[in-house]
Parts: C-alpha cells; structure tokens; sequence
C-alpha cells in the first residue's frame, strides 16, 4: 500500500528563492489552464482536456517574452499542475453525476498567491536523497531535512509544501507493507468511545480530558490579531503580521494533530474492537 511521510525541511535563503519561482510557475500554469477551459465553456465551445492545452501553457508560452521565465524551473513542477488539475476535473465531474462518494464539489478556482502553496516532484524529475541526507532536487540543490523516521522504501514523489506560516515540509509517497499487529486475546480488549462535552471521550475504563489548545494560544492570538489589524495593508509589516497569526493557529492545530495520533494509536494497540456511537 501507499503511504506518506511527511518531513520538515529547511531550505536556505537562495533555496527558498528558487521554490517561490517553483510555485509560482506552477500556479500561472494552473490558472492558464483554467481560463482556457472556462472560456471555452462561457462561449459555448468544445471544452478542451487537459492535455490540449498543456501545449499552449507550457512549451509555446516558455517561447513568448511574457512566459519566457517558466523555463528557469523544472519541467515536471509544470507537468504535475496539469496533472492534478485534471483529476481535480475528474473528481468534480464525478462528484455531479454521484459516483464520488462524499460532500458535493466545486470546479477548479483560479489559485492565489498567499496560503498554502505546494510542487510536486515525480521521478522523472530525479530527485534523490544524497549521502548526507540532504534531498536534492532539481534547479534547487541539496535541502536540510529533519529526519525523523526511515523511509520504508524509495520514494515515487515528493511534495515539497510552504504552509501559511512559512514553514516548508517534503511529503513523500512510499510504497509499505500491510502489517497486521498482533491479536490481544486476553480479556477486556474491547472496548466503545464515547464523545463528550466535558471530557474528550469517555472509554472503557478510562476517560480522555478534553485538551485546551487554543486557550492557551488566545493571548498570543490576540495579540498577534491586534497588530494585524493595525497594520497598514499592503505593507510589509502587515504581511509579517499575517504570519505572526498563522503561526498561533499553526501551533493549535499541530498540537491537536498530535494529540489525536497519540490517543488513536493508544486506542487501536490496546484494544482488539473498537465501538463507537453514531450521532447520525
């Protein structure tokens, strides 16, 4: 099966440069492809694939002055946008005619520059990992990683991300064996989950306090939302600001993510069935 392994990286300043110029070309190349189609569709054309357009966007914009620069990344940051596109398509059609199981979707919007920003790397990119554990990739060079566990087999992809805080992680996709754990055959392994209000979850024999993240977080919150909305926008100190506060919301949500791990890992190696109720 596939897994990901989601790594901290930290790329240098130069580094870092040459990752915003791999995001942004990846971006223009989506939102390219995105009019092309959506204009298509207002005046009523055939609305061209994916993979009509990924000449237009890609090999004959790189030869025009205006998209002259997307030939200062890799080739596959750009081929990858395309690729994700379409199955952003196909998940939307899908979604319209009900074979998508979950909450209805929207087509594809137009990205932004500003959140979360992400470039995948595939094979074809030769990417690797060096000697000195650094992961080089292509027109960027060798990134420090934090390593925090061994890859169980060679990478397909990475996904090198920059959150709204700042901070940039690698995702790499990895193929890993279904390992079944072992039976608890002793008595009282089973075992039902509660939701509560007082306390997180109410189990057999033990109860989960309700953890409060974000009120410890609200003073810092405040004061970092104060200082946002004193800023004068489209300054720089606004856009320090702006990370200030997405760091505070950062930090909850890294704390709630571990918090859950911690117990539902808890939870499936101590027990042997596991019932919850269902408010529906």
């Amino acid at each position: 099966m596939k897994l990901r392994y989601q790594f901290r990286v930290y790329p240098s300043a130069s580094q870092q440069r040459e990752l915003a110029k791999a995001f942004g070309c990846a971006r223009v190349v989506w939102n390219d492809a995105v009019r092309i189609r959506q204009d298509a569709h207002r005046q009523g054309q055939r609305v061209p694939s994916i993979a009509e357009p990924a000449k237009t966007v890609i090999t004959e914009a790189k030869k025009t002055p205006e998209r002259a620069w997307l030939g200062e990344v890799s080739a596959v940051v750009l081929q990858s946008s395309l690729r994700d596109l379409q199955a952003s398509y196909s998940n939307f059609f899908a979604s319209r005619k009900g074979s998508r199981r979950g909450t209805k979707m929207g087509p594809p919007r137009l990205k932004r520059k500003s959140g979360r920003q992400a470039v995948r790397f595939t094979k074809a990119a030769r990417f690797s990992v060096t000697a000195d554990r650094r992961l080089r990739l292509p027109k960027i060079g060798g990134v420090e990683v934090r390593w925090s566990r061994e890859l169980p087999s060679d990478p397909s992809s990475v996904t090198v991300v920059r959150d709204s805080a700042g901070r940039f992680f690698a995702s790499f996709v990895v193929e890993a064996e279904d390992k079944t754990l072992p039976r608890l055959d002793w008595e009282g392994t089973d075992t039902g989950i509660d939701l509560g209000l007082s306390c997180y979850a109410i189990l057999r024999g033990r109860k989960i306090k309700t953890p409060k993240f974000f009120r410890r977080a609200e003073r810092r919150l405040k004061r970092a939302q104060r200082e946002l909305s004193r800023a004068q926008k489209g300054s720089n100190n606004r856009r320090k600001a702006k990370v200030a506060v997405a760091k505070v919301h950062a930090r909850v949500a890294d704390q709630r993510r571990d918090f859950i791990q911690q117990e539902t890992t808890r939870i499936v190696r101590e027990s042997q069935a596991v019932y919850s109720e269902d408010l529906n």
